[in-house]
């Protein structure tokens, strides 16, 4: 059988879909696993032993759409379910199932404080569009694979990193699911020993103002190196903190030990760190009590309500301290 399995984007959700890969591969007898996905993550697949081949998709939806009927799949997994999913399942005319998103749901515990959410995992939710195909959850949680050549030489780092750090991650796709700058400076004072700063080139700014305030225990990692190069120092990390982030799902895949902070999002939406082998290595901290959160199922450029409590509120002492090696 011939599969191709959709999901464009992004870091945490695709790394989100490595269980049904691996699960799609050894649990359906001679199983071709393909996968689509933005060029900007295709790293992330393009390692995986059980992916057989990575369609990227750039700008030319429609040169997408032509490459993938060329390759005549028995089965659709669409793992993203949006309006260019829809069109490649229509053009391949293929049996397709779609992954439910809980939209209703979710608007429903944002919007009106309901909450119908099942207590079931993202990764089990993903399985469950595979469920048709004999396909069950191996209990193995999320991988990523990252070769040799493409990982970041820890002798490229301080004398003093190269025996254990603290990954911290400071960045994540929206304002209200980061903490403020003045509370990440005040949890890497807060962190014991070194740490190293993980994010993209636009967390720069803030990633200086945590090295000029804690001074030479912090090594600014960001923006200096590829998606797979910061990936492996945090898999290098004895530990990571980390947002509601595709570096906390990271540091699941990569079996580290992960403090995950949350704000304006919530885990019962079903993609908190997922580490079903070790699961007391996953911790998650929110400030209890605040009836605004869930404020947004993605999260906002600024606090809704102006006084932003879910991170401002956070114990940056007990997130340090849950971390510590």
């Amino acid at each position: 059988m011939k599969v191709l399995v959709l999901r464009f984007s992004s870091i945490g959700d695709i790394v989100l879909t490595s269980p049904v890969l691996r699960c799609v591969k050894q649990q359906v007898p001679g199983a071709e696993v393909h996968v689509a996905t933005k060029s900007a993550f295709a790293d992330l697949l393009r390692f995986n032993p059980h992916v057989d081949q990575v369609h990227e998709l750039g700008d030319d939806l429609e040169g997408l759409i032509r490459q993938l009927k060329a390759e005549r799949f028995d089965r659709v997994i669409d793992l993203h379910h949006n309006l260019r999913t829809a069109r490649i399942k229509r053009a391949l005319g293929v049996p397709a199932r779609s992954f439910n998103k809980l939209n209703v749901e979710k608007w429903l515990l944002v919007n009106l404080r309901i909450d119908r959410l099942p207590r079931v995992h993202i990764v089990d939710r993903y399985l469950a569009t595979a469920a048709d195909l004999g396909v069950k959850n191996d209990g193995l949680g999320l991988e990523l694979h990252i070769p040799t050549e493409r990982r970041v030489a820890l002798d490229i780092l301080p004398a003093g990193h190269r025996h254990g750090y603290t990954a911290l991650a400071i960045g994540a796709a929206h304002a209200t699911k980061r903490l403020p700058p003045h509370k990440l400076v005040a949890l890497a004072k807060a962190i014991e020993g070194p740490i190293v700063l993980i994010g993209s080139e636009g967390d720069s700014a803030v990633a200086r103002a945590i090295g000029d305030a804690v001074g030479a225990r912090v090594y600014d990692a960001t923006g200096r190196f590829d998606l797979l190069g910061s990936a492996s120092l945090i898999g290098s990390a004895h530990s990571v903190i980390a947002h509601d982030s595709g570096a906390m799902h990271i540091a699941c895949a990569l079996g580290r030990p992960v403090v995950s902070v949350w704000g304006s999002t919530v885990p019962a939406f079903g993609m908190g760190p997922y580490q079903p082998i070790l699961p007391q290595q996953a911790h998650v901290v929110e400030v209890p009590g605040l009836g605004c959160r869930p404020c947004s199922k993605l999260g906002f450029g600024h606090c809704p309500k102006g006084h932003f409590h879910c991170m401002e509120k956070q114990d940056v002492q007990r997130i340090a301290q849950l971390a510590a090696p």
